[in-house]
């Protein structure tokens, strides 16, 4: 397939359009405006009135003005680094135009002595006396239409002034071809969004600041375009995915009930509802492609550990996956007496698995004789063979992007999959990141599970934090304290992290307290957690490795030391580390005075709730949607005009949308589908593109 001819002109070279030569071309490219439809989505962010007024009696400081003058007389500068005067009058009051670094010749010649002119540009003040510094227009009378009563503001960058993108704009518009719809007539009947080519036209000429904020419907329109071309790839990538055969693993129940009889607890009713999402995706002939949300302690690994048995149940093996080899081992530990219960072999495989023991499970693995298999990456290496694999969970998704997940299901078997994050993130990102997954959320914490006290102590009252953990360590109760990553350098953090657990020991007394950090070797880190876990030492002071995943219940104290330098996430992870048993938990947020504003919003919103997606939401205002999943590993798009953190409805509204257009038309053959086949090129979804080929 190869892109439509009517949209050629606006992928053609920017130097095509008038007023931009090769310098100009390669100054935009760093705005990523490198083709006429670049500049066409390269919207302004606010504008500047131009109405003629009568006169700048009146003005403030800083205001732009627009008036008739009469031009006086020149003065030419008076000293070196002096300005080239030009005085004129208004109707009402005097005043001079101010040149810098002037060349006389030519406001001779733009300013004739007796001339009638329009000037506009911002007045400033000099011993009360209004003047005009370089104007932004010199026009005379007849050639005063071509000052827009609103003109738009676009961001710039160097090498790129304002006029020459409102020209290149102007030139772009002109090229723009009338396009057969895309959105569903209903839709744009309900929205009153214009057509795609007004919309753009629209947007390019506001009349008022209202027609610059997303809400303004040309606006909104332009951004539901780059949402729906985003769908339907996700919704093209997920048909793809289901196309594939799969193999339906049908569940006898028998083990399942074993473990569920195993239990000290009932499950909530999200993880019941999450298991028959899943067993319902694991009967289907077509490939499971499901994310499980999850908060903080939610749950996920019983829902997980039941979708292994199913695949076990039919007959299968499973395999789970997880970033690090700590997660790993713990995921092992949580699943492996639960699965003994129901009589079911679980093995684990990392790295460090060597010579004759990764031999001898390789070959138990690959007669079937291990069920469920437990690893890091490892477990991808081409002599890993399993009998029979039915489905693959991976935990902490958001490190692997669409692409891999494809890769995942192209390990040459019919795998279902089962992604596990435990990062709530806000449904609008979970949409754009997963939109070609169905997703389940587990939105109820279990019985059993007490709510964490947290409270905010400036780090003056730290003494009387020591004396509080003095006494909880002699009622035998644990605590973590997290020390802060204070620069970015791993020895700074090491010494206050040292410094602390000093001063911990010297008022705790010997042997009471220990320390991880980041620079010890991966065994004395397992040692040190191996004796905090088993209540040998009760007070584990901690750089931020111990946010992911760690499981000991009898902790009930978390002291995070300068938690405002923490972001709103980290926190609601670390605090996600006690409140695991059944002792009363508690959450110390100390920091230091004082609190900047954002400092305070986010640890208010960790006091005042424990909801994970509401603090993401939290979150996602206060720092966008890049930062919040780590721009460089989020595989998150990057949109022009749509705004994730403001247009979450919109991004609901494309999904279902391009999920219901591929339903009726999977080909894209009908005059709608031909229309969205031509939304695609204009928004380069070329991976989309490749799909339709494919299917």
């Amino acid at each position: 397939m190869s892109r439509p001819e009517v949209l050629f002109p606006l992928f053609a070279g920017l130097e095509t359009l008038p007023g931009i030569g090769p310098r100009t071309a390669e100054a935009m490219a760093t705005l990523g405006i490198e083709k006429p439809r670049d500049l066409l989505f390269h919207l302004p962010y606010s504008g500047i009135s131009r109405q003629l007024r009568a006169t700048v009696q009146g003005a403030t400081a800083g205001d732009v003005v627009t008036v008739q003058v009469a031009v006086d007389r020149h003065q030419a500068p008076s000293g070196r680094g002096r300005p080239y005067r030009v005085m004129v009058h208004d109707d009402q009051v005097a005043f001079p135009l101010i040149f810098f670094h002037a060349r006389d010749r030519y406001l001779q010649q733009i300013l004739p002595d007796g001339s009638q002119r329009i000037i506009s540009g911002k007045v400033e003040f000099f011993d009360g006396i209004p003047q005009i510094a370089h104007p932004d227009h010199v026009l005379p009378l007849d050639e005063a239409a071509e000052i827009p009563a609103f003109e738009p503001v676009y961001p710039l960058t160097a090498g790129v002034t304002g006029k020459t993108v409102i020209k290149g704009v102007t030139g772009a518009l002109e090229r723009v071809p009338e396009l057969v719809e895309w959105i569903d007539p209903n839709l744009l009947k309900q929205e009153g969004w214009p057509s795609w080519h007004e919309a753009l036209t629209t947007a390019h000429h506001p009349q008022t600041g209202a027609d610059l904020v997303a809400e303004a419907p040309a606006r909104q329109r332009l951004a539901y375009d780059e949402l729906l071309a985003h769908q339907l790839t996700m919704a093209l990538a997920r048909s793809v995915q289901r196309a594939k055969p799969g193999i339906p693993s049908r569940g006898t129940g028998r083990l399942q009930s074993k473990v569920l009889k195993a239990l000290p607890y009932k499950p909530t009713g999200a993880q019941m509802r999450a298991i028959s999402e899943i067993g319902a995706d694991l009967e289907r002939p077509q490939r499971m492609n499901r994310l499980l949300q999850g908060d903080v302690g939610a749950g996920k690994t019983l829902v997980a550990l039941m979708a292994l048995l199913i695949a076990v149940e039919a007959g299968g093996q499973g395999v789970m996956m997880a970033p690090t080899e700590i997660l790993a081992r713990q995921h092992m530990d949580g699943l492996k007496p639960l699965a003994e219960s129901a009589g079911v072999v679980v093995e684990i495989l990392t790295g460090r698995d060597k010579g004759k023991e990764r031999a001898a499970k390789l070959k138990a693995l690959a007669k079937g004789n291990i069920h469920i298999l437990v690893g890091t990456h490892a477990v991808f290496q081409k002599d890993v063979e399993f009998r029979d694999l039915r489905l693959a969970v991976i935990d902490e998704q958001h490190r692997f992007g669409v692409a891999q997940r494809l890769e995942l299901g192209q390990k040459g078997r019919a795998v279902d999959v089962l992604v596990m994050t435990a990062t709530p993130i806000p449904r609008s990102l979970a949409l754009a990141q997963f939109g070609d997954m169905d997703v389940s959320v587990l939105d109820e914490k279990p019985p059993g599970r007490t709510p964490v006290k947290t409270a905010m102590v400036s780090t003056e009252r730290v003494a009387e934090v020591v004396d509080h953990l003095r006494r909880a360590v002699s009622e035998g109760r644990q605590a973590y304290w997290v020390c802060p990553l204070v620069e970015e350098s791993e020895v700074s953090d090491l010494t206050s992290a040292q410094e602390r657990f000093e001063r911990l020991r010297a008022a705790l007394g010997e042997g009471v307290v220990d320390l991880v950090h980041g620079q010890m070797r991966p065994e004395e880190k397992d040692a040190a957690m191996e004796k905090f876990q088993s209540g040998k030492t009760k007070v584990l002071v901690a750089t931020t490795v111990i946010e992911v995943g760690v499981n000991v219940p009898n902790a009930s104290i978390m002291v995070i030391e300068r938690a405002e330098i923490f972001g709103l996430a980290q926190l609601h992870q670390l605090r996600g580390r006690v409140g695991r048993g059944a002792a009363e938990s508690t959450c110390l947020l100390m920091y230091q005075s004082p609190l900047s504003e954002s400092g305070q919003r986010r640890l208010k919103t960790l006091r005042d709730t424990e909801d994970g997606f509401r603090i993401s939401e939290v979150d996602l205002e206060m720092r966008g949607a890049g930062d919040l999943i780590g721009t460089a590993q989020s595989g998150l798009p990057r949109f022009r005009v749509a705004d994730l953190e403001r247009q979450a409805g919109l991004m609901a509204v494309a999904q279902s949308d391009a999920r219901a257009l591929l339903t009726s038309d999977p080909k894209l053959d009908s005059p709608r589908g031909k229309a969205a086949r031509v939304l695609l090129w204009l928004m380069e979804q070329d991976q989309a593109i490749r799909l339709i080929s494919v299917g």
